[in-house]
């Protein structure tokens, strides 16, 4: 049984899903049940594929290349932990939920283990299934994303490839390689869209837990009511809903690590109980009173200042000291402009690839535009904003297919000087320090005009700039500059 509808119900040709939509495999060997959940894909804009069986599951998974598999626990001819192993073994980054009617909570950490997103229980309510299915996806395409720029993702060489090549990475790198070896908790602070899941996943893929699982949370996409189920579990009965006993998040990553991300958002009440948690190793989920052990590594990112926070009175300071044991800066990519264009590069050669279009670079005014734009969605942004220059290209990317939301500014410099010093971007900052953030584009757009002006030629570019051949040579391939004469692009 296949079926593969339109978010409206109709039949839909499978080459005209859109990127925003998302193939959903769901398998129960009940046709009621597959109504319903494709019912509620359908109306989130979703597109359902249906299997009543373990077998056809994986033939549609092997010819269909779903973006999410909602599957049964127990089936008749291939239970739901069967499927999963096969599954994951054609596709290791198929998410999988499984869907159970059983209070088999042992059979559920199994399953988590073996690398299942999460597990839902029947009788399931709609809004938690759609929660889970969206939060899935996003993981998904967070991996898709990163596995297609640099591999694996796993090691300290490809989050160089996956950041840059800047000082302020390498800084980054080597703190990692002094803490993933420990079972520190870490605070990873950043701004949205620098990477702080990332780092995460490479810190827990480089540690000792390697091997347990990483459970993530988002501590701003949870309602505060459910957050607590979400970390600590239930039991059957404990409040109004809760219908089978449900497994935290904390239990289900025993052995690996708990990553707590968007933290400033967790509710003090959940602060102080997630407080005891860690001091005392030991948990009880809402509503039971039997004690489950606790071993877990805590990672959490936020994109706030949690000591400010703790002044202001919004979060806990000794739990701020308590998860304060290492602490890893990602820089915006505002204040390490030179992997501005080496991303830039790495996406554009991915989206080409993708969209079956030769693109031979970027237009100089485009590849300045860029280093003088200020990026407040960072990485993220960057990723967006060249996936659509590519799209619409004609070959070489123009500063007019560039796309910021906005008009793109000059960064804005020094703001004003006071008693303190220079102040840029809100900090104080020494004449040394504005420099090193500006001198990365001003050198590139120096060296680019001058191999215009020579046409391309490097060593006649080499006397005019008064610097060795050598120097230049390595300039050019540092900054991605292609010299073709009045043609020439980055």
């Amino acid at each position: 049984m296949f079926i593969r509808l339109g978010p409206t119900g109709e039949k839909k040709d499978e080459h005209k899903v859109t990127e925003t939509e998302g193939r959903i495999l769901i398998v129960d060997d009940e046709p009621e049940i597959l109504q319903v959940l494709a019912c509620i894909v359908r109306r989130a804009g979703l597109v359902p594929l249906l299997a009543q069986n373990g077998m056809h599951a994986l033939h549609l998974v092997r010819s269909e290349d779903p973006d999410l598999m909602l599957t049964d626990f127990k089936m008749p001819d291939m239970d739901g932990m069967a499927l999963l192993n096969s599954a994951r073994g054609m596709d290791p980054d198929l998410p999988v939920i499984l869907l159970t009617g059983y209070a088999d909570v042992p059979g559920a950490v199994q399953a988590m283990r073996a690398g299942a997103y999460d597990y839902i229980s029947k009788p399931f309510d709609h809004g938690e299934v759609l929660r889970v299915v969206m939060s899935a996806l996003r993981e998904r395409r967070v991996k898709l994303d990163l596995n297609s720029v640099v591999g694996s993702g796993s090691g300290m060489a490809s989050l160089r490839d996956t950041f840059g090549p800047s000082e302020s990475i390498g800084k980054l790198i080597a703190g990692i390689k002094q803490v993933a070896k420990s079972d520190f908790s870490v605070v990873i602070t950043g701004e949205t869209g620098t990477g702080k899941e990332v780092v995460a996943r490479v810190v827990h893929n480089a540690s000792g837990r390697a091997k347990g699982p990483f459970i993530a949370v988002d501590c701003g996409a949870i309602p505060e009511p459910l957050l607590e189920s979400e970390l600590f579990g239930h039991e059957r009965g404990a409040f109004t809903g809760a219908n089978t006993c449900k497994v935290g998040k904390l239990e289900l990553a025993r052995g690996g690590t708990l990553f707590l991300d968007e933290l400033a958002n967790m509710p003090l009440a959940s602060q102080a109980k997630l407080l005891r948690v860690l001091q005392e190793r030991t948990m009880y989920r809402v509503g039971g009173t039997e004690p489950k052990s606790v071993d877990v590594r805590v990672i959490v990112a936020t994109n706030g200042d949690l000591l400010e926070l703790c002044d202001r009175g919004l979060f806990r300071r000794d739990l701020y000291f308590r998860l304060n044991e290492f602490v890893l800066s990602i820089p915006p990519l505002r204040k390490r402009r030179e992997d501005i264009l080496f991303l830039a590069k790495r996406f554009m050669a991915v989206v080409s690839v993708e969209l079956t279009k030769h693109v031979e670079g970027f237009a100089p005014e485009a590849a300045e535009a860029m280093l003088s734009y200020d990026w407040p969605g960072n990485v993220r942004q960057l990723r967006s904003v060249i996936r659509r220059a590519v799209l619409v290209s004609d070959g070489i990317i123009r500063e007019q297919f560039l796309d910021f939301g906005k008009r793109h500014e000059p960064s804005p410099g020094i703001e004003r000087a006071d008693s303190q010093g220079l102040i840029e971007d809100g900090e104080v900052v020494t004449l040394r320090e504005i420099l090193r953030r500006n001198a990365a584009h001003v050198e590139r757009k120096v060296i680019a005009d001058t191999l215009v002006k020579t046409g391309g030629n490097k060593a006649r570019a080499a006397r005019m700039l008064q610097i060795d051949y050598k120097t230049l040579h390595t300039k050019v391939k540092e900054y991605g500059i292609e010299a073709k004469g009045e043609q020439e692009h980055v």
